[in-house]
């Protein structure tokens, strides 16, 4: 139901920075990952119970200590401190534990700061933060619970952006976007700082408050210059692995895991600070150039798999398992292809297609595979051009194959 909201305030963000600025809040690369991301992470939802409200309910209907009466004012102002407090505990130990920051990076990878942004989320992250929760199911029911949790993730949206400055004395008690452009900066000053979602008093109470000062340049401190989601989701633990068996001794191992990601044998459990790199201003975002049409067919193949996702959440009850499955295995295809069209990647070196040798291959299959699911009717779309598009697929591999078939038959009588 929100995602319409998220589709209005983005296009409201753009307009407000065409205005202000004279240039729009983002990149259509950056835009597609983020979006990209963000499906990627609500897929196990279509499978699978969210693991917070399972492993809440579990300790509420087995280890309560007593029940807050749920039509006291008292028990949601509780329950809303609770959820925000909480959120401040696990956000920052996402940042200081290495494990956890291989997962809660991926929200840092955008070199842009936009609405797109907030919903560029990890896949992983969601098995660990539910452990952060539980003290709470000992006396607060599950359903004001859920409430909160919702609001404090919303709430976090609207902060994703630059076209809102100062909010005057509410910068005092709320994360605003002021305080959030802080927290995904990769200046040496912004380094762990500003870690509430919707209060920041935690921040002011714990010492990991900073105001925002000179200008934030985004993303992380040794970019990832990618663009494919899969990629970005794996390559942080991919990292942690190789780090793991390279270190050595059983103590460094483990610390490896659980220390800060800037921690090495010999320095203190976040790293050292001397070791951030420097901001000199002339830093350039990873954008490759990529043809307008290229762009634009994109966008266009992009908003169909958002239908089909769209769809996906409203029918899922009534899909069967295979059907579910399949439908998502076609939309981490797509995904996976058109982060890769984004990078303009002429060679394409990926886990699951390594004998491909363009991105453009890679894309052509997909919509082959797409086309054909679609035509035997596991995939719904509101978007009646796309019978239009299987035809011309059709009419295209008929008219390839006879063109092959005589080139073949050519070269054949030529030879003998």
């Amino acid at each position: 139901q929100s995602i319409p909201f998220f589709i209005g305030f983005i296009a409201l963000e753009f307009a407000v920075s065409w205005v202000q600025r004279g240039k729009l809040a983002g990149r259509i690369n950056d835009g597609i990952s983020s979006l990209s991301l963000g499906i990627l992470s609500r897929l196990p939802d279509v499978l699978f119970r969210s693991i917070d409200l399972i492993s809440y309910v579990y300790v509420w209907d087995n280890y309560r200590l007593f029940e807050l009466p749920w039509h006291s004012p008292w028990t949601w102002y509780l329950t809303f401190l609770g959820v925000d407090f909480a959120y401040y505990w696990f956000h920052r130990i996402s940042h200081e534990v290495n494990l956890l920051w291989a997962a809660h990076q991926i929200h840092h990878s955008s070199e842009d700061y936009n609405l797109f942004t907030a919903l560029r989320q990890s896949l992983l992250q969601r098995y660990t933060s539910w452990i952060f929760n539980l003290p709470m199911a000992l006396f607060i029911p599950p359903s004001v619970f859920a409430v909160h949790l919702q609001f404090n993730l919303l709430y976090q949206f609207w902060i994703h952006t630059e076209v809102i400055t100062s909010l005057g004395p509410l910068e005092f008690i709320l994360n605003t976007p002021s305080h959030h452009r802080v927290h995904h900066g990769r200046n040496p000053y912004c380094i762990d700082k500003n870690y509430g979602g919707t209060l920041i008093i935690w921040d002011r109470i714990f010492g990991t408050f900073e105001a925002e000062d000179a200008e934030v340049v985004y993303g992380l401190t040794h970019p990832v210059n990618s663009f494919e989601p899969i990629l970005l989701q794996l390559r942080p633990l991919a990292h942690i692995w190789n780090t793991f068996w390279a270190t050595p001794g059983f103590c460094n191992k483990l610390s490896v895991l659980f220390k800060g990601p800037g921690w090495g044998p010999g320095k203190p459990r976040l790293g050292l600070p001397e070791e951030i790199p420097v901001i000199t201003g002339r830093e350039v975002p990873y954008n490759p150039s990529v043809p307008a049409y290229l762009n634009c067919y994109a966008v266009v193949h992009f908003a169909v798999i958002v239908d089909l996702y769209i769809d996906l959440l409203a029918t899922v009850t009534m899909l069967s398992q295979g059907t579910a499955l399949l439908r998502i295995g076609v939309m981490i295809l797509s995904l996976t292809s058109f982060g890769l069209l984004m990078e303009n990647r002429q060679d394409v070196k990926h886990v699951f297609f390594l004998f491909l040798p363009k991105a453009g291959i890679l894309e052509f299959i997909r919509c082959s595979i797409f086309l054909w699911i679609y035509k035997l009717g596991y995939l719904r779309s509101k978007l009646s051009f796309l019978d239009y598009s299987y035809e011309v697929r059709h009419l295209f591999l008929i008219t390839y194959a006879e063109d092959t078939r005589n080139l073949l038959f050519k070269k054949k009588n030529k030879t003998t």
